[in-house]
């Protein structure tokens, strides 16, 4: 068979309109394609909620593929080793309390399962801004990446979410979207993005679970982007809590889904 390029293109022009047009309005929009995200939108979407998640690279992953320091490795302990479980991803015990996998195989496993219980994902695509009604997030505003790089001036697009997840990681880039623009008080101690704190592995990663919440009406946090929100401390290369987190921010909605009902 003979192949025409113009088919080609348009093949990937109208696919690509479908699954936009698809994503207009969903239940959950998901910022930040890490562990946290992953995990998150992968449960959510198992509990029949309609999942879309952005993020602004090329690749989905954040910061696991490096494992620590470009060595390819995580550490995961006892109480997250039961996520790595359920997606089938291979772990060694190392020593009590600790387990290694390969940072390569835990991520592209996270993003497969994620794609295959039913999420979206679009990368090259950054949120610029947020849909704010009556006090309460209801969308994202959209944008290529390569035009906030670029710093061009072209105008964005929407979609309706009845839930945000801020999974961006230490930028906590969509809640600094909302505290920037808007004269409002987050859910936190300050009303204000608190910060986060320098690398301390213990108290970040139980730190990670208790911050992982709302912080306003509509929005949550998880992953480091919690820590970052409350005014915790970062983890470094141990990456249970990060999963735990996608894990419990993904409860949280569902059960706030159904008090709403």
């Amino acid at each position: 068979m003979a192949l025409d390029e113009k088919t080609i293109t348009q093949a990937i022009i109208d696919r690509y309109f479908e699954k936009l047009k698809k994503n207009l309005s969903v239940d959950v929009a998901v910022v930040g394609g890490g562990p946290s995200g992953l995990v998150c939108s992968y449960y959510l979407s198992r509990n029949g909620f309609k999942v879309t998640l952005f993020e602004r690279k090329l690749s989905i992953g954040g910061g696991m593929w490096g494992g620590g320091m470009m060595f390819n490795e995580i550490v995961v302990q006892e109480e997250g080793k039961k996520i790595l479980d359920e997606f089938g991803i291979h772990s060694q015990f190392y020593t009590n309390g600790y387990y290694t996998a390969d940072s390569i195989e835990a991520i592209s496993t996270l993003c497969s399962k994620a794609v295959k219980s039913g999420v979206t994902i679009f990368n090259l695509i950054s949120a610029e801004d947020l849909l704010l009604r009556e006090n309460r997030v209801t969308g994202l505003v959209l944008n290529w990446t390569a035009v906030e790089m670029a710093n061009l001036h072209v105008d964005p697009l929407t979609i309706e979410s009845k839930f945000v997840v801020d999974a961006t990681g230490h930028a906590t880039e969509v809640v600094a979207i909302l505290q920037k623009k808007n004269d409002l008080k987050l859910l936190t101690e300050t009303g204000k993005i608190v910060g986060e704190k320098s690398l301390w592995a213990e108290a970040a990663e139980k730190d990670t679970m208790a911050n992982t919440r709302e912080v306003f009406p509509g929005l949550y946090v998880c992953g480091m982007a919690a820590n970052a929100t409350f005014g915790s401390y970062r983890m470094g290369p141990i990456f249970g809590g990060m999963l735990l987190s996608g894990e419990k921010v993904a409860s949280l909605i569902i059960e706030a889904s159904r008090r709403s009902r």
